[in-house]
Parts: C-alpha cells; sequence; structure tokens
C-alpha cells in the first residue's frame, strides 16, 4: 500500500471540496433550469428571475470548477498514478463534461432567457434536460472512478 504524506492529503482534500462545492450546485441548478423554463413559459407574465439566478450559478459555479480539475491532477502527480487508465479516463470524461456545459448547457440555457423575449423553442428545456442528464452522468461515472479506481496500485 503506498504512504499517503500530508501534502498529497490536502490536495485531495481541496481537490474533493471543490468537487462538492463547485460541481454539485451546477448540476443540481443545470438540473433545475429546464421545468423552471416549462413554468415560466407555461406563464402569461413569465418571471425569469428564477431562470436567470440558476442560469448564474451555472456560469459562476463552472468557472469556480477549474479547481476540480487543477487539483485532481496535483493529488494525481503526487500519488504517481498520472499514466493509470482510470485516471485517464476519468480526464477525458471531465474533458466531456466540461465541453456538455461550456457547450451546449450554458448556451441554450442563454438562448431560452434571451428566446421569452422573441421566439421561445418549446423544445429548448427537453433538450436541456437530455444534455444536463448527460452532464451529471458524465460526472457520476467520474466519481465511481475516484472511488473504485479500476486496476490502481494504490490500496483502494
Amino acid at each position: 500500500m503506498v504512504s499517503v504524506g500530508r501534502v498529497t492529503k490536502l490536495l485531495l482534500s481541496i481537490h474533493v471540496l471543490a468537487a462538492l462545492i463547485a460541481i454539485g450546485p451546477v448540476a443540481i441548478a443545470a438540473s433545475m433550469f429546464p421545468a423552471a423554463a416549462r413554468r415560466a413559459a407555461a406563464s402569461d407574465h413569465p418571471d425569469l428571475a428564477v431562470l436567470r439566478t440558476l442560469h448564474r450559478i451555472c456560469r459562476v459555479y463552472a468557472v469556480a470548477g477549474i479547481v476540480v480539475p487543477v487539483f485532481g491532477l496535483a493529488t494525481a502527480s503526487s500519488l504517481h498514478v498520472l499514466g493509470d487508465a482510470w485516471l485517464i479516463m476519468s480526464i477525458l470524461l471531465t474533458a466531456a463534461a466540461a465541453g456538455v456545459l461550456a457547450l451546449l448547457i450554458l448556451p441554450r440555457q442563454q438562448r431560452v432567457l434571451v428566446g421569452f423575449g422573441e421566439a421561445y423553442d418549446e423544445r429548448a428545456p427537453a433538450r436541456l434536460a437530455m444534455y444536463t442528464g448527460i452532464f451529471n452522468l458524465l460526472w457520476a461515472v467520474v466519481t465511481v472512478l475516484m472511488i473504485v479506481r479500476p486496476g490502481s496500485t494504490t490500496g483502494a
């Protein structure tokens, strides 16, 4: 079993806390957005404050979420597992989740908000729900890989 030093424990703690504090709110706010958009669309006088707030949470915490892979890579380097298959797969899935958020979820949330003043696309919430589900599934798989670490020699 590999002995884990104090610096590694600190890096891992920051990595896990950052994931909880940054990724959790994005996952929740993004998941709430489609239903809130449907409710707003069904109203004669939609109040967009909730949608704006959910979108802002997603944007702000997405930026804060950059800390997660930074400290994850620092932890992996400290543990000497940068070449392990489970970590490489986690990095790829994290990049995919970031891509889904940056390229599919955030721009479409913005379009929904703008669409209320123009031509609202009634299919947009369903697509957002799908993309958010993919985002959340990617993070769930990354979380499992971080815990199970198949083939890892670190003793987990």
